[in-house]
């Protein structure tokens, strides 16, 4: 029998029944490790009520989906995770077990990988399968290296989180796997702690990885008034305005807004940097988006050498003439 990845997804924690997008990222990983290892992959997903989710995943090429139901499981917690994920993973024994890099996921893998006796590679960006042996690469230095790192056992429930971003989600290839539904009980006393009403830092606070389109603005933008232009140009494409460091540092936009090693990670169908010349701390928090585009007035940026469309020129004379372009289309249609 083939040995098995089990890929863990995620439902959003603000919005119960729906799937944390990064979960199709993970699936596409297993996926690809499946195509280079002749493994064979399988889904699991926790909750309480979660047959549609079920239902969604099963339209995913694997091997079986698991919907393991509980009302412990209904509001995550640590505890309840913990204790049923151990029994479920000592039972089933998958050669590895694929988490996407996500808060909650931080949250509970280190203890369940104690209680398992076993390790966790967190934070991967990508993966090799070379002479049989698996492979998985991590950033150094806030991206300025990257190093191949592997398990030193040959045995079952190797663990290893995804990056945000590390693979796209619409990749995830379709199929048709069977469901097993599997009712778990969490005994009195195993969750010590009462969950709360989701934390948001602030009101406008906004979750760039989950965005189809972003308009990042950089140094370029020259003033803080020019933001308007963005914004514009943001709204009209119906996506969400974001910003390298400098941008944030300098107070003009929220930190919850900047992209790179310390800020979001996103993978975005449609990414317009507007005056960002892509530092590698930028770039390691945008690279994965589908197509982006890059104007930026300065032939040598380091970002014309990942940008899809690269336009050379003074971002003041393409970004208004862009909007009356949309404009023009949106009253159209």
């Amino acid at each position: 029998m083939a040995d098995t990845i089990l890929v863990l997804v995620e439902q959003q924690p603000a919005a119960a029944g729906k799937l944390n997008r990064v979960s199709f990222e993970t699936i596409a990983a297993a996926q690809a490790i499946a195509k280079d290892t002749g493994w064979q992959v399988e889904i699991a997903v926790l909750g309480s009520g979660i047959g549609d989710i079920a239902l969604e995943l099963a339209t995913r090429k694997a091997a079986k989906v698991y919907a393991i139901e509980s009302p412990h499981l209904a509001v995550y917690t640590s505890d309840a995770y913990v204790h049923v994920l151990k029994e479920f993973l000592s039972e089933k024994q998958p050669k590895l077990v694929l988490m996407p890099h996500t808060y909650q996921v931080r949250d509970f893998a280190p203890s369940l990988a104690l209680s398992l006796g076993k390790t966790v590679i967190p934070d991967a960006v990508g993966y090799k399968y070379e002479n049989g042996k698996l492979l998985f690469t991590r950033q150094m230095f806030q991206g300025k290296f990257a190093a191949d790192v592997s398990f030193t056992d040959d045995g079952n429930l190797w663990m290893a989180t995804f990056q945000n971003a590390a693979f796209r989600g619409d990749m995830a290839e379709a199929g048709t796997a069977p469901i097993e539904t599997i009712n778990v009980t969490v005994p009195d006393g195993v969750v010590r702690v009462q969950a709360h009403e989701i934390f948001k830092e602030a009101k406008q606070a906004v979750d760039l990885s989950q965005s189809e389109v972003i308009v990042a603005v950089g140094r370029g933008i020259k003033e803080q008034k020019h933001l308007a232009m963005a914004e514009e140009l943001a709204q009209l494409l119906g996506g969400d305005i974001a910003a390298s460091r400098p941008i944030c540092d300098s107070g003009w936009l929220p930190l919850d807004r900047q992209i790179g090693s310390s800020g979001q990670t996103i993978a975005p169908k449609l990414y317009i940097g507007l005056g960002i010349s892509g530092a590698i701390q930028h770039i390691v928090g945008m690279k994965g988006s589908r197509t982006i585009v890059a104007i930026n007035k300065d032939a040598e940026a380091p970002i014309f050498e990942i940008a899809d469309v690269g336009v050379v020129a003074n971002l003041f004379d393409i970004v208004p003439p862009l909007i009356e372009e949309i404009k023009k289309v949106k009253a159209v249609a």
